[in-house]
């Protein structure tokens, strides 16, 4: 399923100047169901009230970055060229601690996550912002679908790594 959900996030980026508005939110609305099944696995491991106060942590910071990306003066273009770049480094540092079980580096992954997500969070909704205002997109909706998947994924991101903080797993 998370190859398949993979394949529908790049399909949608890669393709929505291709892509009529119709079909870009079938597919925004497919990955999204998908999502929901691959999170009906991940909250076995945790109690109800451990994903609560994560989703609503999530949520308060996910809506601060979001006020400040919407509102800053703030030119945030260098700080997003830096957070894409380190979201590979992220990437290649999970791999490798699959397969090196480091506790150590699973919390340096974590604290970058959370640090790396909070400031794309900022900058995604200034580039949406901008965008919008330029009128890139606004007048046949897929402005508005690759924004909401843009925030989505910085809000389910911010929230997977928030939940290696807060989650209380549900074995104990």
């Amino acid at each position: 399923m998370a190859i398949l959900e993979l394949v529908l996030v790049f399909s949608l980026s890669g393709a929505i100047n291709k892509m009529n508005s119709s079909t870009a939110s079938l597919i925004f609305y497919l990955y999204s169901l998908l999502n929901g099944v691959t999170f009906a696995f991940i909250f076995m491991a945790y109690t109800p009230v451990s994903i609560f106060k994560t989703f609503a942590i999530t949520a308060g910071v996910f809506g601060a970055m979001s006020i400040y990306g919407y509102f800053t003066e703030r030119d945030l273009t260098k700080i997003g060229s830096f957070l894409t770049m380190a979201i590979i480094g992220l990437f290649i540092a999970m791999i490798v601690n699959i397969f090196w079980a480091n506790s150590t580096l699973e919390w340096i992954v974590s604290i970058a996550g959370v640090i790396i997500f909070v400031g794309l969070t900022a900058w995604d909704t200034q580039k949406i912002k901008q965008w919008a205002e330029s009128g890139i997109g606004a007048t046949d909706g897929r402005l508005a679908t690759i924004g909401a998947l843009t925030l989505y994924l910085d809000f389910i991101n911010l929230f997977l790594f928030l939940l290696r903080f807060f989650g209380a797993s549900s074995r104990d």
